[in-house]
């Protein structure tokens, strides 16, 4: 299959997810790099493009240009995806005019900076028929989607509850404060949109908690803090979880814990046993059935599910991590298209991606949370 011609806004020099999602988008050869907006400042666009090998008359100065001159290259020469790796209040009005201009979208999460811009842009895809990706890393990892096809599957009989956490301590202190970057527009109500922490690694547990459990959350009682002194948005949270099967759930979201990086983790349990996955040790999946010794699966095994084995790429003991877990999506979206453009039906393991679904979820759990964290009421429904 042809590579996909790829277009990037945002993501230049500074930008640490910008560099994560080119390194996904080369991982499996499935994506060219032909243009880019990747600063809001055309200088360091342009020096950015340059660093990129880009061509010079393919960095733009901003990305209205980019979606305006692109459409206008013959077919065959045209970007046909467009990433979008900016700040959140700059997701919904490019991911739109891309995709009313015939381009596919892959769009950082949290999707938008408000739940109705999220219902728009659905009205959008559906008007269009193009696709969109919304990279929910975690969701990429082998043994992630083991995990949510051992839950469906039955094995664990009927879902009673969930655990899920993301622990991180890099906000601490008042970074934003200093020069920065990242700290700056996370922790800004004007670019990050009402929630900090929440809206930044809370959307990542709360899709992963849904994804695995094959759930839905119908109610939630939060606990939102704001630790550090001067910070404008939280920093901090627990939320209860009420799902769909009345299964109950526990999810925490911390900037705050210091000494903590970036371990993830889910444990449900269901009325026979429980699975345990954690991204410090990404490559194995626990498995706890009753009256049974703890089963220890590793990705690359040849007992593990299609969803698991067709995102592995090396043999078993070899570490898969994050960039991994990310090019999977990058992968599934590429041969969803191809398969679209070539007139057939993707396999359902292609298919297995977050889009704008997941991003409306995410962005009514950021509405639900806050909302919660500020109401004297115990448990809320959760509203989309």
């Amino acid at each position: 299959m042809m590579r996909l011609k790829l277009g990037m806004i945002g993501g230049g020099q500074g930008a640490f997810i910008g560099a994560v999602h080119r390194i996904a988008a080369r991982m499996d050869d499935q994506y060219e790099l032909v243009c880019g907006a990747f600063s809001s400042d055309p200088a360091k666009s342009k020096a950015s493009g340059l660093l990129l090998n880009i061509s010079e008359n393919r960095v733009y100065n901003s990305w209205q240009e980019l979606i305006e001159k692109e459409k206008q290259l013959p077919k065959n020469d045209r970007v046909q995806v467009i990433s979008i790796v900016t700040p959140n209040h700059v997701h919904f009005a490019p991911a739109k005019e891309a995709l009313e201009n015939g381009f596919h979208v892959i769009l950082d999460k949290p999707a938008t900076f408000s739940l109705q811009e999220a219902k728009d842009l659905q009205k959008v895809i559906e008007q269009t028929g193009n696709f969109l990706c919304l990279t929910h890393t975690y969701t990429g990892y082998p043994m992630v989607k083991e995990a949510r096809q051992f839950a469906l599957s039955g094995k664990l009989g009927k879902i009673r509850k969930v655990y899920v956490e993301y622990p991180q301590g890099w906000l601490s202190r008042f970074e934003e404060g200093g020069n920065n970057k990242q700290a700056s527009w996370r922790t800004d109500p004007a670019k990050s949109g009402m929630a900090g922490a929440m809206g930044d690694i809370g959307t990542h547990v709360f899709n992963l908690c849904e994804y695995v459990s094959g759930l839905s959350v119908t109610k939630l009682c939060a606990d939102v803090n704001i630790v550090v002194e001067g910070r404008q948005l939280d920093d901090d949270g627990a939320v209860l979880l009420k799902f769909n099967n009345e299964a109950s759930g526990v999810l925490m979201a911390t900037q705050i814990a210091a000494g903590e990086e970036n371990n993830v983790k889910i444990r449900v349990y269901g009325e026979n046993g429980g699975i345990e996955w954690q991204q410090a040790d990404a490559n194995s999946l626990l498995v706890k059935l009753l009256d049974k010794p703890v089963e220890i699966y590793r990705t690359g095994g040849s007992y593990t599910s299609s969803f698991a084995q067709k995102n592995t790429r090396t043999p078993a003991g070899h570490p898969e991590g994050y960039l991994e877990a990310f090019a999977n999506l990058y992968k599934n979206f590429a041969f969803t298209i191809q398969a679209h453009l070539a007139g057939k039906t993707p396999e359902p393991e292609w298919l297995d991606f977050p889009g704008i679904e997941e991003g409306i979820r995410g962005m009514a759990f950021i509405e639900n949370v806050i909302a919660s964290g500020k109401s004297s009421e115990k448990w809320t429904d959760f509203n989309i």
